[in-house]
């Protein structure tokens, strides 16, 4: 599914309903360059969620964790990390939890993934308030995801 948005409003509502068809143990791994709107993606997944609490890059921390909504949501940003050195961050216990997990730049711990999880691409456009967002199916139940949204 690909969807051009034209506003961060626009990023944030899609991210507010792609949150409200989430369910626990879901993965959500937000791929694109510096400033391609993953953070603001995660605003919007934490705004479905009813997340209250600001929300913001987890750059120099790794990981945030947000518990207050109707489901928790970890963010999880491993691009200080570059080449390796995730082994010890529990990753699985996020993955496979009582929450959401997102994950920037999921490249770094490609075997620690999941088989199953939604790929969500950020590309700029010409105009800087103007995304492509590509969501992208990682399995059955993910898929059947998708079909609901597109429906």
């Amino acid at each position: 599914m690909k969807i051009k948005v034209k506003s961060e409003e626009e990023t944030l509502a899609l991210a507010e309903a792609l949150a409200k068809q989430l369910m626990p143990s879901s993965v959500v791994r937000l791929e694109g360059m510096l400033g391609a709107g993953k953070t603001t993606f995660t605003k919007g997944l934490a705004r479905g969620l009813n997340i209250q609490r600001v929300i913001k890059s987890p750059t120099y921390t790794i990981i945030r964790e947000y518990t207050q909504g109707d489901l928790p949501l970890y963010h999880i940003d491993l691009y200080r990390l570059e080449d390796g050195g995730t082994e010890d961050l529990g990753l699985e216990e996020y993955f496979y939890g009582d929450g959401i997990t997102v994950i920037e730049w999921g490249s770094v711990a490609e075997e620690e993934m999941p088989e199953e999880y939604l790929m969500v691409k950020l590309n700029p456009l010409e105009d800087p308030a103007h995304r492509e967002i590509e969501i992208q199916a990682k399995g059955q139940i993910y898929q059947e995801l998708l079909e609901k949204m597109d429906a």
